[in-house]
């Protein structure tokens, strides 16, 4: 009798620890599911940022509305802004870079000529800035203007360059008609007014024509 009652005290034992055990799994496996569902959930409305940008390669149409010609001299560099002037989009439409942001950059000599390098974009209506990388094709095309000559067919409607306007100075005399670019130290121009001077080779840019831009690298909007 006693061992029959041990053994039946052994086997209540085990029946109760399987009755908790087999309780218990379905509470973990409960709660392990819920945990797997409410994380899936938080990485549905949280879902990862993803960064928006205009592919390297993309060309950028711009206008400068501050003249019709830009004047500077070969080795001259002159800050200057530029306004986009059509709306970059992606594939599925949406407008990326709108028209009438701006882009702030430098001319500046390069091997062979002259070209725009771009450095900041401002969107339009906006304060918000982004660097960009982005430049103009290589501008080759020289002008000589000389002492005495009529060169008012170069000249007339163009923004010039501040070195650009000491040495034509120095060759025809009075410039004031001229539009000189805002931004040009006179301390880089000094040098070019040593000496007289019967001719000046400057470089004259078209910007509809020259300046559109291609971007270096992505531009990330975001």
């Amino acid at each position: 009798m006693l061992i029959s009652r041990r053994w039946q005290s052994r086997t209540a034992v085990l029946v109760a620890l399987g009755i908790t055990a087999t309780t218990a799994f379905p509470i973990l496996s409960a709660t392990t599911a819920t945990a797997m569902s409410n994380s899936y959930v938080v990485g549905q409305l949280f879902p990862r940022s993803r960064e928006v940008r205009v592919s390297a390669g993309t060309v950028i149409p711009v206008r400068f509305e501050e003249a019709e010609k830009i004047v500077v001299t070969p080795d001259e560099t002159a800050p200057i802004t530029l306004v986009v002037a059509e709306d970059i989009r992606s594939a599925a439409g949406t407008v990326l870079i709108p028209a009438g942001s701006e882009i702030k950059g430098n001319l500046q000599p390069v091997r062979g000529g002259t070209q725009f390098v771009a450095e900041e974009l401002t969107f339009r209506n906006t304060e918000r800035q982004r660097p960009i990388d982005a430049t103009s094709e290589i501008i080759t095309e020289t002008e000589t203007i000389e002492k005495g000559s009529d060169s008012s067919s170069i000249l007339k409607g163009a923004a010039i360059g501040a070195a650009a306007a000491a040495v034509l100075s120095e060759v025809l005399g009075d410039i004031d008609f001229l539009q000189v670019l805002a931004g040009g130290g006179l301390g880089a121009v000094a040098g070019l007014l040593l000496g007289g001077r019967n001719e000046a080779e400057v470089v004259v840019i078209n910007p509809d024509a020259d300046l559109d831009l291609t971007l270096q690298s992505d531009f990330v909007l975001n």
